[in-house]
C-alpha cells in the first residue's frame, strides 16, 4: 500500500480473480493472513436478481489460486464491505449493514467461519462503510451517513473510543468533510510518515467512479484538516474493468483493488425488467 500510495498508481504484477457467474460480483475485498499463512480474501458477494448482498470467503494458495470459497455470513439485509481487524484480543469483522439500520461489529469464533454480532456501535447517523482505524491508543471511525443519496457520496463523519464497546464519541465537527470526489471511505487507512491516510471515492462522475489518497494532517478530539491526493489510475491490466476503481485496501505485502465494468446489454436490461416486475422474489 505504501508504494502504490507513493506512486500514485497500481503497479507490478496484479492476480486477478475468476469471472463471476452472469449479473453477480465480488467487491469491496478486505484481506486476513491465517495462521498458517494462507491469504484470504472477504469480500461482498451480489446477485443482481435478488439484490441482496452477503459476505464470501475465498482463500488463495500461494500460486494466487482460489482453492475454497465459502459462505460466512448472511443476514437478512444487505452485507457488504467487511473490515476483518485483529484487536483486544479477538478477530472481528464490521461490514456495511446500514439497511439493518445499524452498525454491527461481530467476532469470529473460529476459523474465520464463524461471525456472531458481538457489540452495537452508536453514532449521530446510521453509517454507510465505517472503517475502522487504532491510531494514538484509541480506536477511530471514519464513516459516510446513509441520511440520504447525497450524504452517502459526499460526507465524512468522525467518531472515537478508548475501547470497542465504547462509549463512541462522535466528533464536534461532524461532518469533518463534505466533498463528493473525496469524502465516502474506500480502503483500509495507513499510517504513513505520520500522517493517517484514508482511501476514499471520487463518485462525482459514477458511484465507485474512482479511489484517491486522503492524506489527514491533524486527527484529535476537536479538530481534523485533510487534503485529497489525485485519483489512482485503474490498472492496465483491468482489461473491460475501466469503469471505475471502487476500493483499495492492504494486507500485509498484499494491496487488492476492485474495479468495475457497467453491463449496458440487452440482457441486462431485460433482467431489471423482470426483477421490477416481481420476477425473481
Amino acid at each position: 500500500m505504501a508504494a502504490i500510495l507513493a506512486l500514485g498508481r497500481v503497479d507490478g504484477e496484479l492476480t486477478w480473480l475468476p469471472e463471476e457467474p452472469e449479473f453477480q460480483f465480488l467487491a469491496d475485498p478486505f484481506g486476513w493472513r491465517g495462521a498458517d499463512g494462507t491469504l484470504h480474501i472477504f469480500a461482498e458477494h451480489y446477485d443482481y436478481r435478488h439484490r441482496h448482498g452477503t459476505i464470501m470467503r475465498l482463500s488463495l494458495d500461494e500460486h494466487m489460486s482460489v482453492v475454497e470459497r465459502r459462505l460466512c455470513l448472511s443476514e437478512p439485509w444487505h452485507l457488504s464491505y467487511p473490515q476483518i481487524f485483529a484487536g483486544e484480543g479477538a478477530t472481528w469483522m464490521l461490514p456495511e449493514a446500514h439497511r439493518s439500520g445499524a452498525l454491527t461489529l461481530y467476532r469470529d469464533h473460529g476459523s474465520l467461519a464463524d461471525w456472531r454480532p458481538e457489540l452495537h456501535i452508536a453514532l449521530d447517523c446510521v453509517p454507510v462503510d465505517a472503517t475502522i482505524l487504532h491510531h494514538q491508543d484509541r480506536w477511530w471511525l471514519f464513516y459516510s451517513p446513509a441520511t440520504s443519496k447525497q450524504t452517502k457520496i459526499s460526507q465524512l463523519h468522525i467518531a472515537w473510543a478508548e475501547r470497542l464497546d465504547g462509549p463512541w464519541i462522535v466528533h464536534p465537527r461532524n461532518p469533518v468533510r463534505v466533498d463528493v470526489t473525496s469524502s465516502r471511505p474506500g480502503g483500509s487507512p495507513q499510517i504513513l510518515s505520520g500522517h493517517v491516510v484514508l482511501p476514499v471515492q471520487d463518485c462525482s462522475s459514477t458511484y465507485g467512479g474512482a479511489i484517491r489518497p486522503l492524506w489527514i494532517d491533524r486527527l484529535d478530539e476537536t479538530d481534523f484538516s485533510a487534503r485529497a491526493g489525485d485519483v489512482i489510475p485503474v490498472p492496465l491490466s483491468a482489461g473491460a474493468y475501466r469503469d471505475g476503481m471502487h476500493s483499495l485496501t492492504a494486507c500485509g505485502e498484499f494491496s487488492l483493488v476492485d474495479v468495475k465494468r457497467i453491463d449496458r446489454s440487452a440482457r441486462g436490461l431485460a433482467l431489471e425488467i423482470r426483477r421490477a416486475l416481481g420476477g425473481y422474489g
